[in-house]
């Protein structure tokens, strides 16, 4: 999770909040931040790492500088982006032009998520707000030193990385190694289901029953000493 914004967004106590500790340095001086500050928390079970980033800006500053081009990188390689833009500012084409720049740098997959800050300086609703800078993209309302709208953010988190799809009845695989087997094991199914369709004859068809049934029984147990023996010599260093 990349916390990006402009000098001066609230990044650094945005991070705090979340983490609920005096974490990264906090100051009115534009430019604190030179390097990211990264550290975790658990919500819902699922572990978070947070990532306060520089602030971006045009600037000769080479130190700072380097600082923006790690910001940019960590923007690049985040699951979700949390963009924070200053709510009581009326400079729309900056704001714009920055979540622009923000864009042009996710990967593929990820979430970017606007985080209007300040909301403890303006009078305005967050309706207000997105009609105001005309942005199409989910945001939320905050105020990172008063500690508002940090529960409704960390939900909101949740949400985007699909935790609300997991439910109480649903079965996880934590194990690598069982996972291995499992999509083995689907592998094996698949085979079995194509070679029902093109009619392939049983003795074959129980070739793949016979690959399915092991790889569940590496998981169960239910297999012989021998292929366990082999299985951890081959993955594993172990010593005289």
């Amino acid at each position: 999770m990349a916390i990006v914004g402009a000098p001066n967004m609230g990044k650094s106590t945005l991070l705090n909040a979340l983490l609920n500790e005096e974490r990264a340095i906090v100051s009115d001086i534009a430019g604190t931040t030179r390097d990211t500050v990264e550290d975790s928390i658990t919500l819902g079970g699922v572990k978070f790492k947070f990532i306060d980033t520089a602030g971006i800006r045009e600037t000769d500053d080479t130190i700072e500088k380097l600082g923006i081009e790690r910001s940019l990188a960590k923007v690049g390689e985040a699951s979700v982006v949390l963009v924070l833009l200053d709510a009581s500012s009326n400079d729309i084409e900056a704001a714009k032009n920055f979540v622009k720049i923000v864009e042009n740098q996710l990967a593929p997959e990820a979430e970017m998520l606007l985080v209007f800050n300040k909301m403890d300086k303006t009078e305005r609703t967050l309706g207000e707000i997105e009609q105001t800078f005309g942005f199409s993209i989910k945001s939320l309302f905050i105020s990172a030193k008063e500690k508002q709208g940090i529960e409704l953010l960390q939900e909101k988190l949740q949400e985007l990385v699909s935790i609300g799809a997991v439910s109480a009845g649903e079965t996880i695989v934590t194990n690598t190694r069982h996972f291995d087997a499992l999509s083995r094991a689907s592998e094996s199914l698949n085979e079995i289901i194509i070679g029902l369709q093109n009619g392939v004859t049983g003795d074959f068809l129980a070739i793949d029953i016979r690959k399915t049934l092991y790889h569940l029984g590496d998981i169960t147990g239910q297999i012989n000493a021998d292929d366990l023996l082999n299985s951890i010599f081959s993955k594993f260093c172990i010593g005289k």
